[in-house]
C-alpha cells in the first residue's frame, strides 16, 4: 500500500518534523565524524566523497570535482516546476582545537609552511550533516515535489590564499546551470544566538570583506640622523590615524555599519636605522556596495597624500574580497514566513546587521539569495559569553540541528509549491 504524503502546509511541516526527529541520530554522528576528520580548505576529499556517496545511495544524481573538490546533486521531483538551491561549505580552520570531546579533532595538516592543528571551528561540519539530512527527507518527497532541488556541498568558504573563492569555483565550473535555480538558499550555524533560534534580515546580512594593503615608501637612513631620509614608519603611523576618520568623520553612518582596520604592519630590521619602507595590511567591512567603493577610494587618497607630504609614496591595493550578503526583500519576505511556518513562528527573530563576511554572496549575485543563521548555544549558556566561531573553544549544542534539517526541507518545498 502506498505511503499518502502530507499536501497543506501544516501537514508537510509536521511530517518533515518527524522525519527529521527520525534521522537526529544520524545527522549527528556525520557531523561527529566530520568534525573528528577535519580538511583545510580546497582540501576536502574526504568529506566531499562522505557527502557524494550518500547523494548517490539516496538515487541522487552527482556531480563531483565541481569546483575543485566542491559536490552537486540534482533531485528531480515527480512534477513539473522550478528548480532551488541548497549550499552547505564544507571546509574546516587552522585553529587547534581545545574542547573536550570524545570526537575533538586531533588533525595536523601543512599550513604557510608549517603545520596546524585543524578544526571546524565555524561550523561547516554542522552545515554538511544538515543538508545531507535534507537530502534524506527531500527523496521521500520526491513523488510529490514539484520541481528540482540543487545539492550545493561548497569547498573553501574560509579562503585559500592565491586561489579564487570556493563559490566562484562552482559557479565557473557550472554549478548554477543546467538547471539554473532561481534561488539559493544557505544557512550558517553560529554561537551568538541560542540553540535552535534562527535569525535573518532582508537585505544586507552579512558584511563585504576586503584585504587591503598600503606599501609606504620614503628612504632608508641612520635613526639618529632622521633629517636625511624619509620616516615611512612615522609616515605610516599618521596614515593609520587619518584612515580611523574615514569611518568616524567622512561616511554616513546611518546608511551602513563599516569597519576599517590594519591588522599587520611591518618595517626595519634594526633600531638604529630608519627602513626604506613600511608594509601594512587590514580589512574593510561594509554594508553597502556603493559605501564600500567610496572608502576605497578615500583610503587611497589619504594614504598617497599623507606620504607626499612627508616626502614619500605610499600605493594601495586590494585582495580579491567577497560582496556583501545580500538577501533578496521579496525572497526573504517569503523566506521569513516559510521558516515560521516550517519551524513555528517564535523560534524565526530579525539579525542585526554582521561584520563577519560569507562568500555565500557570490552564489546570491548569480541568482537571488537568502542566507540566515541558526543558533548553537546551549540554553543554559548566555549566547554573549558564548566562544565566538573561529575560537578554539566553539563547540555545538547538537540538538540545534534537527532545527536547521527542518528549515531548509521546508523552505525547498515550499518554494517549489508556490511555483
Amino acid at each position: 500500500m502506498d505511503t499518502v504524503m502530507p499536501q497543506t502546509s501544516n501537514e508537510i511541516s509536521e511530517w518533515i518534523s518527524a522525519a527529521a526527529l527520525k534521522i537526529e541520530d544520524k545527522v549527528i554522528a556525520w557531523r561527529r565524524d566530520i568534525h573528528q576528520n577535519p580538511e583545510l580548505s580546497y582540501n576536502e576529499k574526504r568529506t566531499a566523497a562522505l557527502a557524494a556517496e550518500h547523494l548517490k545511495k539516496l538515487g541522487i544524481e552527482v556531480q563531483t570535482g565541481v569546483g575543485d573538490t566542491g559536490v552537486v546533486g540534482i533531485l528531480k521531483g515527480g512534477k513539473p516546476g522550478g528548480c532551488v538551491a541548497l549550499r552547505a561549505d564544507m571546509d574546516a580552520l587552522p585553529v587547534e582545537e581545545k574542547v573536550d570531546l570524545p570526537f575533538a579533532s586531533k588533525v595536523k595538516a601543512p599550513w604557510m609552511g608549517g603545520t596546524a592543528g585543524v578544526m571546524h571551528a565555524c561550523g561547516h561540519d554542522c552545515h554538511v550533516a544538515i543538508l545531507m539530512g535534507v537530502a534524506e527527507i527531500l527523496v521521500q518527497y520526491k513523488a510529490e515535489l514539484p520541481g528540482t532541488v540543487k545539492f550545493l556541498f561548497q569547498p573553501n568558504e574560509e579562503g585559500h590564499e592565491g586561489r579564487k573563492s570556493g563559490a566562484q569555483a562552482m559557479i565557473d565550473d557550472g554549478a548554477l546551470q543546467n538547471p539554473t535555480p532561481s534561488a539559493v538558499l544557505g544557512l550558517h550555524v553560529t554561537s551568538s544566538i541560542t540553540s535552535g533560534v534562527i535569525a535573518l534580515r532582508p537585505g544586507g546580512l552579512m558584511a563585504s570583506a576586503d584585504k587591503i594593503r598600503i606599501d609606504v615608501k620614503g628612504r632608508q637612513t641612520h635613526a639618529s640622523m632622521p633629517w636625511y631620509g624619509v620616516d615611512p614608519v612615522v609616515t605610516s603611523a599618521q596614515i593609520i590615524l587619518a584612515l580611523q576618520t574615514i569611518i568616524t568623520r567622512q561616511i554616513d553612518s546611518t546608511v551602513t555599519p563599516a569597519v576599517l582596520s590594519i591588522s599587520t604592519i611591518h618595517g626595519g630590521l634594526r633600531n638604529n636605522i630608519i627602513p626604506d619602507d613600511v608594509v601594512m595590511e587590514g580589512t574593510l567591512r561594509s554594508h553597502d556596495e556603493g559605501v564600500r567603493a567610496d572608502i576605497k577610494k578615500r583610503i587611497e587618497k589619504t594614504a598617497k597624500t599623507i606620504a607626499e607630504l612627508a616626502g614619500g609614496t605610499a600605493t594601495f591595493s586590494t585582495g580579491e574580497g567577497v560582496p556583501v550578503t545580500y538577501n533578496d526583500p521579496a525572497l526573504t519576505q517569503w523566506g521569513t514566513r516559510s521558516l515560521g511556518d516550517g519551524v513555528g513562528a517564535d523560534r524565526v527573530t530579525e539579525s542585526r546587521p554582521v561584520m563577519g563576511a560569507e562568500d555565500f554572496s557570490l552564489l546570491a549575485k548569480v541568482v537571488p539569495g537568502m542566507f540566515y543563521f541558526l543558533g548553537i548555544t546551549p540554553p543554559d549558556e548566555n549566547p554573549r559569553e558564548a566562544p565566538s566561531n573561529h575560537s578554539p573553544h566553539f563547540h555545538v549544542h547538537e540538538p540545534a540541528l534537527k532545527y536547521g534539517v527542518r528549515s531548509l526541507a521546508y523552505l525547498a518545498i515550499d518554494y517549489l509549491r508556490r511555483g
